[in-house]
């Protein structure tokens, strides 16, 4: 059996959005016991990481990393036309995820305690994101 969704994720600029209720709810309608859902980001300037989702304050410090790693003034980039965030944005995006793969047991996802899917917006001004789930079992 295969299932697939698309979820709309509107972000508000750099940050993390976890949206792992989504994806649960995607899971529990499907009615599947064991299987696997693949989370697939639809842009390259946005990417998806499993987090704790617990401590704001690891989004807050992940999101503060990735920054000082990939500041938007480097001077050397050639793909500016977009604006001085939107390389970086590939760059940070082609460091993380745009796909993952989370097993179902029992018809839920075997996720940690703490762990919560996010979409990982790299761009600095709002966008509305496209993420597809695909369930397999």
């Amino acid at each position: 059996m295969h299932s697939t969704h698309e979820i709309t994720i509107a972000t508000q600029g750099h940050g993390l959005y976890e949206f792992t209720d989504e994806v649960e709810e995607f899971v529990r309608r499907a009615g599947v016991e064991t299987g696997l859902v693949t989370v697939f980001c639809r842009h390259t300037s946005a990417s998806l990481t499993i987090q704790e989702n617990a401590d704001p304050d690891v989004r807050a410090d992940l999101n503060e990393f990735f920054r000082r790693l990939v500041p938007e003034n480097m001077g050397w980039l050639r793909h500016t036309i977009e604006g001085p965030d939107d390389m970086p944005a590939h760059i940070k995006a082609a460091l993380t995820d745009v796909s993952l793969s989370i097993p179902v047991m029992a018809g839920r996802m075997v996720l940690g305690t703490w762990q919560g899917i996010y979409l990982f917006e790299h761009r600095a001004a709002p966008h509305v994101r496209k993420v597809v789930l695909h369930l397999s079992s």
